[in-house]
């Protein structure tokens, strides 16, 4: 601006300068007001979003330990995979949450019960292992001190493909050549006969993989081998004795059998719950585990179950997690000979709780009595094994005895009496008396839990019909059709096809009376909307008879009954079928 511009404006006057200075004044104070507001609302916002985020995060905890719980009750292999995941997403949840507050974790998220029960079911096994090795060590077994004591610190290297060929010359009586070669040289091999080398089928092996077995008469041998040294003829003594003794029927191979077996079980299930993506539960639980118990339980075949040892198979069940793991170590046991069954019947009644208890007592009962003409079971022998339950099962099982169909019922009878004898029972006769008084409503789910039982079996199709009849003869009411439909349902639909053919027919060739009512109510509710499943199923199956053979006689007389229950229905169902509809 030049300078004559500047002496053209006006002067400003002292009043103006003073007013214009007061609005000045007021609109800063009015600025530091308002900034003075949105600094404390700032702060609301601020506090109330730190509340939001915290919330946030304390309510996704409690949404995956929820999930967590829901999922840890489902019936699936990799659970402990799941878990593992949605842990991990909580955890990654946290961190966004506490990386839009710019601060710290706090504290960790606390874990899930199962990933806490998995922890401690998992240090109490490896805590486990260390006393099973040194009673190993204590009872001087052929195999390697160091190898043992290493699988305290590293427990996996039980399954190392060196431990486990050990492990097999355990059992065996056998010796790994590595081993021989390390601790006494390639020239102790001449003691030894190759067992793993065959010209035919393993001309070949690697040498890691030879096993050995030791000659006739070798302390002989090595005692007259005048080029080895004296410390290794001791140790080829020694090691010879040890798997001698361990080979032997003695109180002392009984004993390093059933340790070993012991860390077996240990280390198996430690192996399955580190490695749960990974390890089939059906192979540890239905194959490995129970050939463990036997071999613990049952180490010689003349040893009788006695109650230490059945705690002792106990203490090693309570270290599985879920309890169908447990009763399916138990329900595999005793696949081989009797002994290991009596072994599994006595560890189902010993569980807590029994599952199906009825039946559980019934298969014990049918275990211990054979029937005619097999003598019966020994007084002592049977008072000494049901010593091995408690009181409350013992009058169940003399009760079960007593009404059992094995043999004779005054023989029994008087079996069961000698037996409550024995055992210090008293009122087992009237306790048995009372338990033949079951309510109807029991009774009938009894009756039709067997009658399933037998279909899921596979029976014969005329066996299964005729405990239909006997059953809607016995009692006959609405409930009763009811339950034998169910039951037939749960068939396959050929098993299914196959009874319902046989339903009519009593075994003089008669027409049953209830036949025609009960058919009719069977089209009905199979051409019904609510079981369209199973109807599906059962016109697949027709229709692949069809198919193989028009001319089926199982499809001819399926689609005849159906037209003597309802005609209408068998012309719809031959139409959906694809055949002509029955005459």
């Amino acid at each position: 601006m030049t300078e004559p511009e500047l002496a053209q404006r006006p002067a400003v006057s002292v009043e103006e300068i003073q007013q214009e200075w007061r609005d000045l004044k007021l609109k800063v104070e009015q600025a530091a007001a308002e900034r003075s507001t949105l600094e404390a609302e700032n702060k609301t916002l601020r506090f109330l979003m730190e509340r939001l985020i915290e919330h946030r995060q304390r309510s996704h905890g409690d949404l995956v330990n929820f999930l967590v719980d829901l999922v840890s009750k489902l019936p699936i292999n990799d659970v402990g995979l799941l878990v593992s995941r949605l842990v991990d997403h909580n955890a990654e949840v946290c961190e966004v949450c506490v990386g839009l507050l710019k601060g710290k974790v706090e504290a960790a998220a606390s874990k899930p019960a199962l990933l806490r029960t998995l922890e401690d079911r998992k240090q109490a096994l490896k805590d486990a292992v260390k006393p099973a090795v040194e009673e190993l060590v204590r009872l001087e077994t052929p195999l390697e001190r160091s190898m043992l004591e290493g699988l305290v610190t590293a427990p996996e290297s039980f399954f190392t493909p060196s431990i486990v060929r050990a492990n097999r010359c355990f059992v065996k009586g056998q010796v790994p050549q590595e081993r021989i070669v390390r601790e006494f040289g390639a020239s102790a091999l001449a003691f030894f006969e190759d067992l793993t080398t065959d010209k035919r089928f393993n001309p070949r092996p690697k040498p890691e993989e030879i096993v050995l077995g030791f000659k006739d008469h070798f302390e002989r041998l090595v005692q007259q081998d005048a080029g080895l040294e004296t410390a290794k003829k001791e140790g080829l003594l020694g090691l010879y004795r040890k798997v001698q003794r361990s080979r032997s029927a003695s109180a002392e191979a009984r004993e390093q059998k059933q340790v070993f077996a012991r860390l077996s079980f240990i280390l198996e299930l430690l192996r399955y719950y580190e490695n749960q993506s990974t390890e089939a539960p059906d192979a540890v639980f239905a194959q490995r585990l129970p050939a463990a118990v036997e071999q613990m339980a049952l180490s010689n075949a003349g040893t009788d179950l006695d109650e230490p040892t059945l705690a002792r198979i106990e203490e090693l069940l309570a270290f599985i997690i879920k309890p169908e793991h447990r009763h399916m170590v138990v329900n595999n046991l005793g696949k081989s000979w009797g002994a290991a069954r009596t072994l599994k019947h006595l560890l189902a009644l010993r569980a807590e709780p029994v599952l199906d208890l009825e039946h559980a007592l019934t298969e014990f009962v049918r275990h211990l009595i054979p029937p005619p003409p097999q003598p019966a079971p020994e007084l002592q022998a049977l008072v000494s094994l049901l010593k091995l339950l408690g009181p409350d099962m013992q009058r169940l099982m003399v009760g079960s005895i007593m009404s059992s169909d094995r043999r004779f019922r005054d023989e029994l009878t008087e079996l069961g009496r000698a037996v409550a004898q024995q055992l210090g029972l008293k009122g087992i006769e009237e306790a048995a008396k009372a338990a033949s008084l079951v309510p109807p409503e029991t009774e009938r789910q009894m009756v039709w839990a067997d009658i399933k039982d037998r279909i899921l079996k596979r029976e014969d199709a005329a066996a299964v019909a005729a405990a239909i009849r006997e059953r809607l003869h016995t009692r006959y009411d609405v409930d009763e059709v009811k339950e034998s439909w169910l039951a037939l349902i749960e068939a396959d639909p050929v098993s299914f096809i196959r009874v319902f053919c046989q339903l009519p027919y009593l075994p003089s060739g008669k027409i049953d009376p209830l036949a025609h009512a009960v058919m009719q109510v069977y089209v009905g509710r199979l051409l019904h909307e609510k079981y369209a499943a199973f109807y599906h199923k059962v016109v697949n199956s027709l229709r692949n008879m069809f198919k193989a053979n028009p001319h089926s006689p199982t499809l001819n007389s399926f689609m005849a009954m159906v037209k003597w229950a309802d005609a209408a229905s068998a012309d719809r169902l031959s139409l959906e079928v694809g055949m002509p509809a029955p005459a």
